[in-house]
């Protein structure tokens, strides 16, 4: 198993835990806002090449 996968399953667990201590709505936010919060704290070149490169591309 990759360490991307591995990643993956441990966030996935962590979130079904949460979620009945936080509700719905917050672990939806936290869900939209975190991945949100990363993409604003790229550069604009760094944004440019992230929307330039296929889905595929980025696992790379």
């Amino acid at each position: 198993m990759s360490t991307r996968t591995k990643i993956v399953i441990g966030g996935v667990a962590v979130g079904l835990l949460l979620w009945p201590l936080i509700g719905f709505w917050m672990s939806l936010l936290v869900l939209i806002g975190v991945p949100a919060i990363a993409y604003l704290a790229l550069d604009p070149g760094q944004r440019r090449r992230l929307r330039r490169a296929g889905r595929k591309e980025l696992g790379r």
